[in-house]
C-alpha cells in the first residue's frame, strides 16, 4: 500500500459522513454504465465506421475519466487491493499505452490507448465498490432501461428504432445497426437471470424473469442469427449452473452434456464448418472473414512481437492495411476476431497474456460453480465472450460496454476470491 493511498483513505475517513452519498455513486455509475453502452446518443453523434470521430461525443469522455478518478479516489485501499490481485489485466490495459512507443501512428495510439486504460479504471472502481449481487444489479438495472428505450424506439418511433435501408424491418433500438441490438440484449438476458437468483424478494425476482422476454423479444425483432446464439448461451449456463447445483446427478448431467456440447462444437468446426455459417446465414467463408484472417496472418507475422501500435492499424490508409485491402477487394473496418486485433494492436506477447487474463477468470469462475451468485453472471458471460471474440473484436474496446464488463468481472473474480456478496 502506498503512502499516498494511506494518506487519500484516512482523508476519506476523516470526511463528514454523507448518508445519501451511497445512493449518489450508484446513480453515477449507473449514468456512467448509460454512456459506454453509446446507446441512443452512439447513432445521434457518430458513424459506427468511426465510433470516436464526432467531436460531440469525444467531449463526453473527459468528465467521465475525471469523474472515474474521483471516484476510485474515494475508496482507494479496496481499488489498491483491486490492483494488486488483477495486474495481469492491468498490465495488459497499459500495454496499449506503451505501443505508442512503436506505433504507426503514436498520437492517435496515445489518445486511444488512454481510453482503453480509463474504461479499465471505471471497471476496476465497479468491482472495488460493490459486492457482487450489488454489481450484478447494477448491470441488470442499466440493461432494463436499455431494453426499455430499445422498445419504445422500435414501436413508437420506428423512423429511428428500425432498419430502412438495409436489412429492412430488422429492429436496431438504440444503436447503429440490429445486430448490436440483437447482442446489447443477449447480455442483458443473462444479466436479468443473474439479478433474478440474487434477488432479495420474490416481487423483484419476477420484474428480472420478465425482462427476460423482453429481451428475448428484441433479439427475435433484430433478425440477428449470432446473437439468437448467444441468447441461448446466455440462458442455458445459468440453467445449467442452477441444475449442477441440485445434486450429484444433475451435476454429473449438466457437466457430461456441456462436454458433448463443447466436443461436438470442436468436432464440427474443424469437420464441416460451414454448417454452423449456413445456420448463422453466412457464406462458407464467414461473410469474408476467413480471407481477412488469412492476410492478418501474414501482417502480423512482419511484425510478431510489437504490433503496428493499438488502434491505428486500421485508420492508416498508406500503413499495412492498405495491401490487405487490395488483396481482399473491399474496405475491410476490423479484423473481426479479437484476438487477431489484440496481435495486430500490441503483438503475440499481448495476446499470450490476454489468454492469460482470460484463462485465470474462467478457472476462477469454474471453481466457484457450486458456490456464490457471481457464477450465474460470470461463468456464462466468460463462456459467452470467448465464443464471440473469435468472430468479433471484442476485446480492449476503447470506451466500449463489453470491455468495461470484462474488465470489472475479471478484476472480482481477481481479487474477491471469498466470493463477497
Amino acid at each position: 500500500m502506498t503512502d499516498a493511498a494511506f494518506l487519500a483513505d484516512r482523508w476519506r475517513q476523516a470526511a463528514p459522513r454523507l448518508k445519501f452519498w451511497p445512493a449518489v455513486e450508484v446513480g453515477l455509475a449507473l449514468i456512467a454504465l448509460l454512456l459506454f453502452s453509446q446507446g441512443l446518443l452512439g447513432p445521434l453523434f457518430t458513424d459506427p465506421a468511426d465510433p470516436d470521430g464526432a467531436e460531440a461525443l469525444r467531449l463526453i469522455w473527459p468528465p467521465v475519466y475525471l469523474l472515474t478518478l474521483g471516484l476510485i479516489a474515494l475508496h482507494p485501499i479496496r481499488v489498491w487491493h483491486v490492483v494488486l490481485r488483477s495486474w495481469p489485466l492491468i498490465l495488459l490495459a497499459s500495454l496499449t499505452l506503451l505501443s505508442a512507443m512503436w506505433s504507426i501512428d503514436p498520437g492517435t495510439t496515445m489518445r486511444r490507448g488512454l481510453a482503453v486504460v480509463m474504461t479499465l479504471a471505471f471497471g476496476v472502481w465497479l468491482a472495488a465498490r460493490f459486492g457482487w449481487r450489488d454489481f450484478i444489479r447494477l448491470v441488470a438495472l442499466m440493461f432494463a432501461i436499455l431494453a426499455l428505450g430499445s422498445a419504445v424506439a422500435g414501436a413508437v418511433f420506428p423512423g429511428f428504432g428500425v432498419m430502412h435501408e438495409i436489412h429492412v424491418g430488422a429492429w436496431k433500438g438504440l444503436w447503429w445497426e440490429k445486430n448490436t441490438l440483437g447482442a446489447m440484449m443477449a447480455w442483458a438476458s443473462l444479466s436479468f437471470i443473474a439479478a433474478g437468483v440474487s434477488a432479495p424478494n420474490r416481487t423483484e425476482q419476477r420484474a428480472w424473469f420478465a425482462l427476460v422476454l423482453l429481451a428475448a423479444a428484441l433479439v427475435l425483432l433484430s433478425t440477428s442469427r449470432t446473437a439468437l446464439l448467444a441468447l441461448l448461451i446466455c440462458t442455458a449456463g445459468p440453467l445449467a449452473i442452477a441444475l449442477t447445483r441440485r445434486g450429484f446427478g444433475f451435476a454429473a448431467i449438466a457437466i457430461f452434456g456441456g462436454l458433448c456440447g463443447i466436443a461436438a462444437l470442436i468436432g464440427v468446426i474443424l469437420v464441416g464448418p460451414a454448417v454452423i455459417l449456413e445456420a448463422l446465414g453466412r457464406d462458407a467463408t464467414l461473410t469474408g472473414r476467413t480471407d481477412i484472417w488469412q492476410g492478418l496472418i501474414q501482417t502480423i507475422a512482419a511484425r510478431p512481437l510489437t504490433g503496428y501500435g493499438y488502434g491505428v492499424f486500421w485508420s492508416v490508409d498508406n500503413g499495412p492495411v492498405f495491401w490487405l485491402r487490395q488483396a481482399t477487394a473491399w474496405e475491410v473496418p476490423t479484423a473481426h476476431n479479437a484476438w487477431l486485433e489484440t496481435a495486430l494492436a500490441i503483438g503475440l506477447p499481448g495476446v499470450a497474456l490476454a489468454l492469460l487474463v482470460v484463462a485465470r477468470g474462467l478457472i476462477s469462475a469454474i471453481t466457484r460453480l457450486f458456490r456464490g451468485v457471481e457464477t450465474y453472471w460470470a461463468l456464462p458471460f466468460l463462456v459467452a465472450w470467448v465464443g464471440i471474440s473469435l468472430s468479433e473484436s471484442n476485446l480492449l474496446e476503447q470506451n466500449g460496454l463489453v470491455w468495461l464488463l470484462l474488465s470489472a468481472t475479471l478484476a472480482k473474480l481477481a481479487s474477491d476470491r471469498g466470493g463477497r456478496a
